[in-house]
């Protein structure tokens, strides 16, 4: 497993910010695309005032996966010990960064830290670097969503503010508590850890586990109905994940409902928050809806409790947060 992290909030690396000019470098470490939205990412990225690098080998043949495990981990590798380059920034999640996760382990820690942007399947590179390396990291909209239309102008703001770095920190409102320890005014002093809840919950037992123990823990996910939401939670719970977590922000959980179109994951979550002894709140706008706000993970962060509970998250550019 990933030696868990000490929270030692003055260890956390930093990310250096873009300005102008500055390469970001464009991967596909899971599924595949097509050239048409590959060119209008690149497109994009130059519309910022960046330049958008890729490796030739972007895509190949694969059973599952955009390349094959050997080119999407060349891909990723150039990336991280790339010295011209701070932003990483994923085409699309879907299925394949977990069979990266060997070959990364054998790669010695570069010296400059990179910013990874992307969610879902991303939760496993997200999950290495900030448990590995405890380097920041962004869970963000992947490039093809951004170039298709389906991230509202005020998420992409938000993160072009976090990238360019106009934005020391970013606050979300809107929380609501699900138990009595959530209801408590109480401010918490942590970072942010998570993603997408099927990723963690597959990489329980593996030597890539991530931790939460300590943290504020944030999920979402996709497509699951309310039975599956649930015996993912009681394995994370039997498993002992969630021991000594600060607490649990649900984020997003998009589609998933039963024959009479109810969302029975709504239930499982109340049911959840009120068989455990840490705070467990909702609507974290992170994950695979329109509202997919940019969340920064091991970064500084302060979460108040209470009646109208909010979650104010550092970016990570600058040690000068309190």
């Amino acid at each position: 497993m990933l030696k868990t992290v000490k929270l030692d909030l003055k260890n956390i690396k930093q990310w250096q910010c873009l300005e102008p000019g500055d390469i970001v470098d464009v991967i596909a470490p899971s599924s595949g695309t097509d050239f048409k939205t590959l060119k209008r990412s690149l497109k994009f990225i130059e519309s910022l005032g960046l330049q958008a690098r890729y490796q030739p080998g972007i895509f190949g043949s694969d059973l599952l996966c955009a390349s094959s495990d050997e080119n999407r981990y060349i891909q990723l590798k150039k990336a991280l010990e790339a010295k011209d380059s701070k932003v990483i920034w994923c085409l699309r999640g879907g299925y394949g960064a977990s069979r990266l996760l060997p070959m990364l382990s054998r790669l010695k820690q570069p010296k400059l830290p990179k910013l990874i942007v992307g969610y879902s399947d991303i939760t496993h590179l997200h999950a290495y670097v900030n448990y590995k390396w405890q380097w920041p990291s962004l869970h963000a909209s992947m490039l093809e969503e951004v170039v298709d239309k389906s991230v509202s102008k005020k998420e992409l703001n938000d993160l072009k503010n976090i990238l360019f770095s106009h934005k020391k920190n970013v606050i979300y409102k809107n929380l609501k508590p699900l138990n009595d320890q959530a209801k408590e005014s109480k401010l918490i002093r942590s970072t942010v850890t998570g993603g997408n809840l099927t990723i963690i919950l597959a990489s329980l037992g593996t030597p890539y586990q991530a931790h939460a123990k300590g943290q504020i823990l944030a999920i979402e996910d996709i497509g699951e109905r309310g039975y599956r939401v649930d015996r993912m939670l009681v394995q994370l719970q039997q498993a002992g994940y969630f021991n000594g977590i600060r607490a649990l922000i649900f984020g997003d959980f998009v589609g998933g409902v039963e024959k009479d179109s109810k969302a029975l994951w709504k239930d499982v979550q109340k049911r959840f928050a009120k068989s455990v002894n840490f705070p467990v709140l909702k609507n974290l706008p992170l994950g695979h809806s329109t509202k997919q706000r940019p969340v920064p993970l091991m970064t500084r962060a302060k979460l108040q409790l209470g009646d109208k509970p909010t979650i104010e998250i550092a970016t990570g550019v600058k040690d000068d947060y309190h």
